[in-house]
């Protein structure tokens, strides 16, 4: 039988790049950003790292191994490069979370980062044409935005909201993240927004404006992972300030059109599948309640609506409730995004769910930078990380937590 991964597996040290449009770096810099603060804060030096697992979406560059390998130095390592879209960077950590537990390593470092501004302004590119070889790509919903877009007008029609009431709804999700990171020191857009200035936004696909999408970002993220059993070993510097992998879930949508005609897109099959998984490993009951915050994959505003409630952390068709209440806020029932999401923080896509993560281990440190944004008692924190579009996601979830709950 299965076991659990719960508390085998610690995070010692993380670290951020500076995220944003970082025209003065390539890839080589956030690499070295990321990475050297996560090396600092666990206390060890990279010549001690045995494995790392990468995340990292752009398909124009392969054996992308040889480059971390090169800029940190780490001279013939096992380096493996993960991908699973926008939710490549928990995949990074799952994996070096499994290395460990199989006792393969002791120590190991997992790795996302992007360099999106390269490519433009238009956020994910592919090489090639991914449209010929799956036709999914080349659907008639066209590109991302068009694809939530859709996700919204059915939410919208499957619940009774009005136009109004479904935008505003979007919009005050919208006026969240950016509240939350207008106060974060590492986020990229920084900026405080009002809900008419979401509504009045040059609309990019109906009902998603300006401010309903993510921005396009460049940056990395890193963490230094161990055996709990070697946390003292390891993490000299502050034994008693690491987290533990409480529970991983990860679930592939079966996709839609001609594999499944009646699929549903008020609800993202995978996430709610993921989180199931993470939930019994980590032995969680009632996510509402249990969770100290959730970070969730929020590339549009509908999709941190939809996600919320497909994590099982809001009723169906009741997540319009909670944004009016301010449940998700950060003095609400369950802070959701409190870093400002990929909306505000940003989205460089093989760094984003290591950033996710990231925001709950300096919560329970209380070593948040900006101390207004410092929650109080900090005990379990979700990362969603998604990759894909409605109809066809990969879900990963990343359930951490302080060693002794």
């Amino acid at each position: 039988m299965a076991e659990s991964i719960r508390d085998k597996v610690a995070i010692i040290g993380m670290g951020l790049s500076k995220w944003g449009e970082r025209w003065d770096a390539d890839i080589f810099d956030l690499i070295t950003e990321a990475s050297t603060e996560a090396f600092e804060d666990a206390g060890v030096d990279r010549k001690q790292i045995e494995a790392c697992w990468v995340g990292y979406y752009i398909n124009d560059l392969a054996t992308m191994g040889t480059v971390v390998a090169q800029t940190l130095q780490l001279q013939q390592l096992p380096i493996t490069r993960v991908e699973n879209g926008c939710a490549s960077g928990s995949e990074a950590i799952r994996g070096a979370a499994f290395g460990l537990a199989s006792k393969q390593y002791d120590l190991v470092l997992a790795l996302g980062f992007e360099k999106l501004k390269d490519f433009g302004f238009g956020g994910l590119v592919t090489a090639g044409a991914p449209g010929k070889v799956y036709p999914m790509y080349a659907a008639e919903q066209g590109a991302a935005p068009g694809r939530y877009a859709l996700a919204a007008t059915a939410y919208f029609r499957k619940y009774g909201l009005t136009k109004e009431e479904g935008k505003k709804t979007l919009a005050k999700i919208s006026v969240k993240s950016h509240h939350n990171g207008a106060r974060n020191p590492r986020a990229h857009l920084r900026r405080e927004i009002t809900v008419e200035q979401v509504m009045n936004a040059p609309i990019i696909a109906w009902p998603l404006g300006l401010f309903d999408c993510c921005g396009v970002t460049d940056g990395g993220a890193a963490a230094i992972m161990c055996r709990t059993e070697d946390v003292k070993k390891f993490a000299a510097k502050h034994p008693h300030d690491y987290i533990t992998i409480k529970g991983f879930g990860i679930a592939a949508s079966p996709g839609w059109g001609k594999e499944m005609t009646t699929y549903d897109f008020t609800y993202w099959d995978a996430t709610e599948s993921a989180a199931k998984q993470a939930y019994a490993q980590a032995g969680i009951k009632n996510p509402r309640k249990e969770l100290s915050l959730a970070e969730v994959h929020d590339c549009f505003s509908i999709a941190e609506l939809i996600g919320v409630e497909s994590m099982g952390v809001c009723e169906y068709g009741h997540g319009k409730e909670d944004v009016d209440s301010g449940a998700w806020e950060q003095g609400g029932e369950i802070p959701i995004n409190i870093s400002g999401g990929l909306k505000s923080f940003g989205h460089p896509i093989g760094a984003s769910g290591c950033r996710e993560v990231y925001e709950f281990y300096t919560q329970f440190q209380n070593r948040v930078e900006e101390p207004s944004r410092q929650l109080k008692d900090v005990k379990f924190g979700l990362a969603h990380n998604q990759g894909g579009f409605p109809g066809q996601f990969i879900c990963g979830i990343t359930i951490t937590g302080a060693p002794d709950v």
